[in-house]
């Protein structure tokens, strides 16, 4: 049975560490011969060969700069059915990720069947923290679009709570609160949008919406939320605060790896799903680091088949706690993500690729 057909959190490392190479040299050997770029650089990394791996740790990676600097796909031209883009920082290049038809549906598949691991089977009403003009244009997504997207699926009767200028839609907020307050609800929006034009807008207005059942999900990065001081714990007492009995998880993933996505359990501990792992790996050296050891977070997937991103070094930092013995019982890796790297060293793959002429 592939990975993907497993349940989100129920493989031990002994059960799961086999399959996973396994699929992933299969990956590697596919993009190898369906995209030139990605065979350019293995080939002057000539060290690297896939079917000589022995554990994850000896697979080739690509880091995840060169999705902005090049296009990279295994796919031609006419089975691309949709293209993500990063968000990237203000003129920056974002990263754009081709996906073709399979590849996006097995991606939307395994995001539901780990979201439902928190959600529950049944579609909740769904208020996303956001205005709808992101998700206007459906032909090229940003990452925004595309996580909202993709979990629009376990939702229903979508409501977005911004208008475009980012302020509070508070008739669509209020008619939301007063028709489903006492049900299960989902809310999902990113990390810094929830607080600053959500949380911190509600609070400024004394709004207070007491849901009884809510799951609020989030994502994105805590750095514009550290420069103000604002730790997970006060994200979280002031979501409560605002609105009623929720249970909030922050998730780690990116659109260079949409589908692959790492929530954090009541615990507050990142998870690898069964379809995706994580290495960290230590900056200059890329030698991969113990458990406990802060590095640069090496993200790997069974789901990208229209391009090479099944293997990824990121530009974030993080450290992996443990494995298979997380106290919310869930099995697999779990870590912490510690954010962006100040400065990374991404030589290797980014380098060779450089020199290795020419795209695609």
């Amino acid at each position: 049975m592939n990975l993907i057909e497993q349940p989100p959190y129920g493989l031990s490392h002994n059960e799961k560490a086999p399959r996973l190479l396994h699929e992933l040299k299969a990956l590697t050997e596919h993009h190898r011969q369906a995209c030139p770029a990605y065979a350019r650089v293995l080939s002057a990394e000539g060290q690297w060969e896939s079917s000589d791996a022995n554990d994850l740790a000896q697979l080739p990676w690509l880091t995840v700069p060169l999705f902005k600097q090049r296009e990279l796909r295994s796919i031609p031209d006419d089975a691309v059915f949709k293209v993500l883009t990063s968000s990237g920082t203000t003129g920056s290049v974002p990263s754009r990720i081709f996906l073709d038809n399979d590849t996006a549906k097995r991606q939307s598949q395994v995001l539901v069947r780990i979201m439902q691991e928190w959600l529950g089977k049944q579609r909740r009403p769904m208020l996303i923290w956001d205005h709808p003009s992101v998700i206007q244009n459906r032909a090229s997504f940003s990452a925004r679009g595309a996580g909202i997207q993709g979990l629009s699926f376990l939702g229903r009767h979508h409501t977005y709570a911004l208008h475009d200028d980012m302020t509070l839609n508070l008739e669509a907020i209020r008619t939301f609160h007063k028709r489903f307050a006492g049900t299960p609800v989902f809310m999902f929006g990113f990390t810094f949008m929830v607080w600053r034009y959500g949380l911190q807008a509600l609070q400024a207005q004394e709004i207070h919406l007491p849901f009884e059942d809510a799951v609020l999900l989030h994502s994105g990065g805590w750095k514009k939320l550290e420069a103000e001081a604002v730790s997970a714990r006060i994200f979280n007492e002031t979501a409560r605060n605002q609105l009623g009995n929720l249970s909030v998880h922050n998730f780690y993933g990116m659109v260079e790896q949409v589908g692959s996505i790492f929530v954090a359990c009541e615990h507050g501990h990142l998870h690898c799903p069964s379809y995706a792992d994580i290495l960290v790996r230590e900056p200059g050296s890329w030698r991969v680091l113990p458990h406990q050891q802060a590095g640069v977070l090496q993200v790997l997937s069974v789901l990208p088949t229209s391009y090479p991103g099944h293997s990824l070094l990121t530009e974030d930092r993080g450290r992996i706690l443990g494995e298979d013995d997380c106290p919310c019982g869930r099995t697999g890796k779990y870590f912490e993500a510690l954010g962006r790297m100040a400065k990374v060293e991404a030589r290797g793959c980014s380098d060779t690729f450089e020199n290795a002429g020419g795209s695609q």
